[in-house]
């Protein structure tokens, strides 16, 4: 079974199962793992289903190997490299965006009442 497998190695598998709390990934005919909802991508996760289906071929990382249980941990995240951070707004372009959205806002709320009006 793990035999084939060592921690640290990086494989394709197929989701096989997906819980609220992982999915369950094929990584040969005899050899199951889970990746937790925590590896499955680098960001905050809240529902799962969002990010991997049944079916879907996925690259995971071998985090560890329960000889003992037989249970295998697996990581997407860690199979992926990291996304860079976003770089972060200045205040005045913050102010900026936040301007400009409410101002189309206003302007598409004062053409509704308008529209409204000429009825």
């Amino acid at each position: 079974m793990s035999e084939n497998f060592e921690v640290g190695q990086i494989v394709e598998g197929k989701v096989t199962g997906v819980k609220p709390f992982g999915a369950f990934v094929a990584l040969d005919d005899s050899t199951q793992g889970l990746v937790h909802i925590s590896h499955v991508t680098h960001s905050f996760l809240k529902d799962i289903n969002t990010a991997v289906a049944v079916g879907d071929d996925v690259k995971v990382k071998i985090i560890s190997i329960d000889s003992k249980d037989g249970k295998i941990a697996l990581s997407m995240k860690e199979a992926a490299p990291k996304e860079p951070p976003k770089p972060r707004e200045t205040p005045t372009e913050s102010f900026e965006n936040l301007m400009k959205d409410f101002m189309k806002t206003s302007a598409d709320r004062q053409t509704d009442i308008n529209k409204r009006l000429n009825r």
